[in-house]
């Protein structure tokens, strides 16, 4: 039963996604994620025009709380618009840009507009950044697949799941569908492989060469038992021949 009950809230949640891509169409927002709170359901929508989400006087935000109401079956849903510090560093937003682009100019320069977009990331700060183009409306005979990379970027492990962005979209061009996918890896991410050697004080080097200085200046006191032994000795054998020499 629980089972069933996570399966039903992700697919409520992609139903969900796909309206809005239908409504409010590609490049306004760049993803939403959906919270439970006391009062209810609460929709984040992060994008980079909150302008273009809210509308005039908020009448795009209250015609979609009235869709999630009545279609989407939500208590009481509430709506958050997110606005995105950095366009550059959100993987859906940078693949809606170079999909514009060349619905826009054509596939004819899609390796300028691909080199242009890799070196924005990276100029942006980003650790690590890799776009894909391919489909068969690029300019040639047969569909091509065209990579672009920069950076450090992780293929496996945890790091890739939770941290890289991942973003995707569709062109239609006259020729054919070309299909642009992109991956970043933000800067503020810790990775497990990355060591820091901490250097040593001076401070601790000087107090040291310090009492090994004063160690030296230190005098040696040499043991005077022996000595003291030996004079005894020496006194006890001169009365001894004394008293023989009275005799």
């Amino acid at each position: 039963m629980i089972e069933r009950k996570f399966v039903a809230e992700k697919i409520r949640e992609f139903l969900v996604g796909d309206y809005m891509k239908k409504e409010m169409g590609a490049g306004k927002y760049s993803s939403f994620e959906i919270k439970k709170t006391p009062l209810g359901e609460k929709v984040v929508i992060h994008t980079s025009r909150p302008g273009l989400i809210v509308g005039k006087k908020g009448e795009n935000i209250k015609k979609l709380t009235k869709v999630l109401k009545s279609k989407f079956k939500m208590e009481n849903p509430q709506i958050e618009v997110a606005e995105i510090v950095n366009p550059y560093l959100d993987a859906q937003n940078m693949a809606e840009q170079i999909v514009n682009v060349l619905e826009r100019f054509g596939p004819k320069r899609f390796k300028s507009t691909g080199y242009r977009t890799l070196q924005n990331i990276m100029d942006a700060g980003a650790m690590g950044a890799e776009i894909i183009i391919a489909g068969r409306g690029l300019p040639g005979a047969r569909a091509k697949s065209w990579r672009f990379y920069a950076g450090y970027l992780k293929k496996s492990g945890d790091i890739s799941v939770s941290f890289v962005q991942y973003g995707g979209c569709k062109a239609n061009l006259k020729s054919g569908t070309v299909g642009v996918k992109v991956k970043i890896l933000p800067a503020n991410v810790r990775l497990p492989d990355k060591i820091d050697i901490l250097e040593v004080k001076e401070k601790t080097i000087q107090v040291e060469e310090k009492d090994i200085e004063e160690k030296k200046e230190k005098p040696v006191k040499k043991k005077t038992t022996k000595k003291k032994t030996v004079k005894k000795k020496v006194a006890k054998k001169e009365v001894k021949k004394d008293e023989t020499k009275e005799k």
